[in-house]
């Protein structure tokens, strides 16, 4: 059965992004990106590929569906890119973003848990949860796996890995890398 898989990168005090999506406060270096990139090229956006040396059709390894939230669909979309992900099947969960003309892009206004649930008995490779933190503390008791690049800064406030009611959930790690910037990638799963 599919895995859903949450790839995220955490500031030391747990959040996602800044109160208005920023997340350039994250001290990146290419070593990190390189690895993470060559592990994963399906978590790079179809329209950056070619910035990071990457080819259009670069496989995916791991995942070919991605689930996010809208407010991590928005900047692309803003930016008049519909389908970020177009190596991938997208779903965007979102009640009030309404339907986007792009026919590889669906919208799904309610119900992600049974969206998930209906994926991880489709054949084909992991699911991948973008985002946001809404989307995540909806989707807990459906992760399998989380990947979590946790970075050497405090962000002080603003979106939440988990933005949903108290409910401690154990993961048990079973991989870790540390990089020359300070940031760690861990590698979860769910007990």
């Amino acid at each position: 059965m599919r895995k859903l898989v949450y790839y995220v990168a955490v500031s030391l005090d747990g959040y996602i992004a800044g109160p208005g999506g920023e997340y350039d406060f994250y001290p990146v270096d290419a070593q990190m990106m390189d690895s993470i990139n060559t592990e994963y090229p399906e978590f790079v956006p179809t329209h950056l590929r070619s910035q990071v040396g990457m080819s259009l059709d670069e496989p995916n390894r791991h995942c070919d569906t991605v689930i996010c939230g809208r407010g991590t669909y928005e900047p692309a979309y803003s930016a008049g890119v519909t389908s970020p992900w177009a190596h991938m099947k997208q779903y965007v969960v979102s009640s009030s973003l309404g339907a986007v003309d792009d026919p590889a892009v669906e919208v799904v206004e309610s119900d992600p848990v049974g969206l998930v649930q209906r994926l991880k008995k489709e054949e084909g490779l992991d699911i991948w949860l973008c985002g946001g933190g809404k989307l995540a503390a909806q989707l807990l008791d459906e992760l399998d796996e989380m990947i979590v690049k946790s970075y050497p800064v405090v962000a002080g406030g603003g979106i939440p890995a988990f933005s949903g009611e108290f409910r401690p959930t154990l993961f048990t790690p079973t991989a870790r890398r540390e990089f020359g910037n300070g940031a760690q990638v861990t590698w979860f799963r769910r007990n």
